[in-house]
């Protein structure tokens, strides 16, 4: 490998790793340290006083850990950046001044590598640091380049690691703020049955009250990304259902779940206390799922209850369809890129009119969603759907309203109580 080329590719692979959810700066650090053929490398952070050992890579046994803190007067690392040592030491012995430190027959240090990170606006951060336990004749200046362009890439690595924690910090502030102020609030948008007329469920969508204002898949998303998504899940399931003591026991209530929200077991105590019978969780697929295997194991006891499965966005893609053929669900809903204008466009009643026929083939109820017009309606009812729901029949709305809207209207929309200017784009 060419070392004036090196500090690029590391770059690239720590931006590769950390895509991934590992840790870019270790695997480098290691890297760097097998590549000059030293015993040890660290990155140490420094403070008013003391230095921290960020990061630690080691072939063997070294006194350094990650998490320790020393005195900046203990070893080489302040000597190195206010001058009293040179960046690069082959031989810590033959140099008189690192031969008199304590730290180089203690350790011991035979060959020594340091050079400061400098962040990006002109302050010190710490030093990054190599040294083999024997001398290493064999260093020189285009080893201490390797350190330095490492030195670069390091500063960048750091900084958007800090930018990435603070961004966090907010993000869990804002989400907590909503938990604990009892958000998200539910409304309820009714699903209707086309062969008994009225409303056989009600889907609960959450709505968040209060800065930041936008949509809820955004709030959600979110909340996965710092890792409270299943926790904002739970708490919107919980609500939602609370519905169950209110509606007439012909309704069921419909909530959304991640298979993320399934398996995390934060489902458990809140189905313990309701009529699984009467319950229907729709599968939202954000991500792949990983283990089909283990989320129907989760899913079997509660399904055994009367737990029913919806399946969304039936007809969409791909994903979907594996969805479908690996949950066996129960509910089959067409994605509205289908029931949009299907009473025009050939292509979509005969995507619809397959989908209708493979749920009745195994023998699951669909419904179609997202219905705006009289024409969209009749055409999906002459093609065989068995439930219905969108705005032309009722929007989302309060629970009280909801109970208002039980019977299928079709002559004219409902508005019932919808606010002007509320987002409906998400089916959370």
């Amino acid at each position: 490998m060419d070392k004036s080329d090196i500090g690029n590719q590391l770059a690239q692979m720590a931006w590769r790793i950390d895509a991934k959810g590992g840790d870019g700066i270790d695997a480098i650090l290691r890297s760097i340290r097998k590549h000059l053929g030293m015993d040890v490398a660290f990155i140490a952070e420094f403070g008013a006083s003391d230095r921290l050992f960020r990061h630690v890579d080691a072939r063997a046994h070294t006194p350094i850990r990650a998490g320790d803190r020393v005195s900046l007067e203990v070893g080489y690392c302040q000597r190195v950046v206010d001058g009293r040592l040179p960046q690069l030491i082959p031989d810590a012995n033959a140099l008189p001044a690192a031969a008199a430190l304590p730290e180089t027959g203690a350790i011991p240090i035979g060959s020594h590598i340091s050079v400061p990170i400098m962040l990006h606006d002109g302050r010190l951060y710490g030093t990054f640091c190599c040294f083999s336990f024997v001398a290493d004749p064999s260093l020189t200046d285009r080893d201490l380049r390797v350190m330095n362009a490492f030195a670069d890439v390091l500063a960048d690595q750091i900084e958007r690691r800090k930018e990435f924690y603070l961004e966090g910090s907010v993000r869990y502030k804002t989400i907590t703020a909503a938990l604990e102020s009892d958000q998200p609030h539910i409304i309820y948008q009714p699903i209707y049955s086309l062969s008994a007329g009225h409303a056989e469920i009600f889907e609960g969508l959450s709505r968040f009250q209060g800065p930041p204002f936008r949509g809820p898949d955004l709030w959600f998303k979110e909340g996965a990304s710092i890792g409270l998504g299943p926790k904002l899940e739970a708490a919107a399931v919980r609500k939602a259902l609370r519905a169950l003591d209110v509606v007439p026991k012909t309704v069921s209530i419909s909530v959304n779940a991640s298979p993320e929200l399934v398996l995390s077991g934060l489902l458990d105590p809140i189905f313990e206390a309701v009529d699984l019978s009467r319950v229907i969780v729709e599968i939202t697929e954000h991500e792949a799922v990983a283990d089909y295997g283990r989320l129907l194991e989760v899913l079997a006891p509660p399904r055994a209850l009367g737990l029913r499965i919806s399946v969304d966005d039936a007809g969409a893609g791909y994903a979907s369809l594996r969805h479908i053929l690996a949950l066996e669900p129960d509910i089959l809903k067409l994605d509205i890129s289908l029931t949009r204008g299907i009473d025009h466009d050939v292509k979509r009643r005969a995507l619809a009119s397959a989908l209708i026929a493979f749920a009745r083939e195994i023998r699951t109820a669909i419904t179609a969603e997202g219905i705006e017009t009289a024409a969209e309606l009749e055409t999906l009812s002459a093609l065989g759907v068995t439930h219905v729901q969108g705005f032309f029949l009722a929007r989302p709305m309060e629970i009280e309203a909801a109970l208002g809207a039980l019977t299928l209207e079709r002559t004219q929309p409902r508005t019932n109580d919808h606010k002007q200017g509320q987002p409906f784009t998400s089916r959370r």
